[in-house]
């Protein structure tokens, strides 16, 4: 009489392999992280009393209200003429770099205060964000 043999399964599992896959994928992401460059706005924040003071007389000032109305200098405008206005002073500036102070409302909507960094980026602008106010 023939029995068959019952062959067990076994429920074993070889953490030597998970374990190599995920170094790969440690060395694979920390190798193309560092290929990444950032696309950062070139913000000028805040700082120390050790920067030297830029004049005010020469910045234009860009408000954002609560509602997400910009005003350039305390004239209300819409953001298409906003960046032509901003465009045109950056082109007359030439090589010199020209400064916007941005100064949101505490309650204004962030794609507002985007929109006029991204102006700011457009047009090789110097943004610098004022506290909220």
């Amino acid at each position: 009489m023939g029995f068959k043999k019952k062959t067990k399964v076994s429920a074993e599992f070889s953490m030597s392999s998970m374990t190599d896959i995920i170094f790969l994928l440690l060395i694979f992401f920390m190798l193309t992280s560092t290929l990444v460059a950032p696309n950062a706005l070139n913000l000028k924040l805040p700082g120390t009393s050790t920067s030297k003071p830029t004049s005010t007389n020469n910045l234009d000032e860009v408000s954002i209200s609560r509602s997400g109305d910009y005003y350039l200098n305390g004239k209300r405008t819409d953001i298409s003429s906003l960046e032509n206005t901003l465009g045109g002073k950056a082109r007359k500036a030439g090589s010199r770099k020209l400064d916007i102070l941005i100064s949101p409302d505490k309650n204004t909507p962030i794609e507002a205060v985007v929109a006029v960094m991204n102006i700011a980026m457009t047009y090789d602008i110097n943004g610098i964000l004022t506290p909220e106010k």
